[in-house]
């Protein structure tokens, strides 16, 4: 796979005049996980909607580029807190979605391949009614990774699990994703530690870095130094507050 880019966004946001946040500049690493956290209403999930491109309300003022210079179009997948699986199609048509809405033959062997890298072979022709919350997280993942982009954006993909589920799931996403520049909304100070390269927090005067602690992701949740960064994250984000 070509190396990723470096996702660059910098400008302000507003919604019928009224600001949302801004000027506000943002740097997700090339192949690094960027961990973007706030208060709610600071403009994290806004922010990253106007990045993928989905955002029809919302007037903004600035640049969103990659730092290769290759238009963003065409490289950005968006894993969303809802799995927005469609409930009359199978776990594996699921998969299939995007093909299917491009006009694209699907690649059904690709699918079932993405499907055993996420647990989900015994599961490829269930409907997602009868899935438990994790494996519809994991179809969402699958999903997402059937569209092999080296961008994503990540908006609270695992905060509705339970504490259990949630971290297999980090776990899981951060081994799938590694080498791939992935920017993700949390409110979650553990996940951000746990998964982040970088980690920003989201003020409406700006954004301000909170260093990760060091070693690889996903880090143990009882490490010291976790722990530690845990606390600094925390304390930063009562003070943006």
């Amino acid at each position: 796979m070509t190396p990723p880019p470096a996702l660059r966004f910098e400008g302000s946001a507003r919604i019928g005049g009224t600001p949302v946040f801004g000027p506000i500049s943002l740097c997700a690493g090339a192949g690094e996980w960027t961990c973007l956290l706030g208060t709610s209403g600071v403009g994290k999930t806004t922010l990253l909607r106007l990045i993928a491109g989905v955002d029809e309300v919302t007037e903004f003022s600035g640049m969103i580029r990659a730092s290769d210079g290759v238009p963003l179009h065409g490289r950005l997948a968006l894993m969303a807190q809802d799995d927005l699986l469609m409930p009359w199609l199978s776990v594996i048509d699921n998969v299939l979605l995007g093909a299917r809405l491009r006009g694209e033959q699907p690649d059904r062997t690709r699918a079932a391949k993405v499907l055993d890298q996420t647990g989900l072979t015994r599961h490829a022709g269930k409907k997602p009614r009868a899935l438990s919350g994790g494996q519809r997280q994991r179809a969402a993942l699958a999903r997402t990774l059937m569209e092999d982009r080296p961008v994503l954006l990540l908006d609270e993909p695992f905060s509705a699990l339970d504490a259990v589920t949630r971290a297999q799931m980090q776990d899981l996403t951060a081994r799938l994703l590694r080498g791939r520049t992935v920017l993700m909304v949390t409110h979650d100070p553990a996940e951000a530690v746990r998964l982040g390269d970088a980690i920003q927090v989201m003020a409406p005067d700006g954004l301000s870095a909170v260093p990760p602690p060091s070693g690889p992701a996903p880090r143990p949740a009882d490490a010291s130094e976790v722990l530690k960064a845990q606390a600094a994250l925390l304390a930063s984000l009562r003070q943006s507050a």
